[in-house]
């Protein structure tokens, strides 16, 4: 089993506008250094995003915008510490998990 297409454009367009520094619930948030400085934050932005995305039984997206929401709050509160999550960040949105045996 494949992941859809819908899936694959909305991975490959969250994953163009986080590495561009042009993500537009990010304006105004200077993110684009941890790409060389903190990969753990962009590690962990990846994870609530994949970990918070919905798709319905025929592989179609359901929630693109909230997962990116969640995603880009999480960075934000990461790059300025006053920023709140509301509500807070559950703990399955960030879990991190083990890649595939080799």
């Amino acid at each position: 089993m494949q992941l859809s297409h819908d899936f694959s454009g909305a991975l490959r367009t969250f994953a163009y506008f986080m590495a561009s520094g042009t993500h537009y619930m990010l304006k105004g948030v200077d993110y684009l250094d941890l790409y060389g400085t903190e990969p753990s934050a962009i590690e962990m932005v990846f994870a609530i995003f994949v970990n918070v995305i919905e798709l319905d039984d025929e592989g179609n997206v359901l929630n693109f915008t909230y997962a990116q929401k969640r995603a880009t709050d999480y960075l934000r509160s990461y790059c300025e510490p006053s920023f709140q999550i509301m509500p807070p960040l559950e703990d399955w949105e960030m879990e991190l998990y083990c890649p595939p045996s080799r």
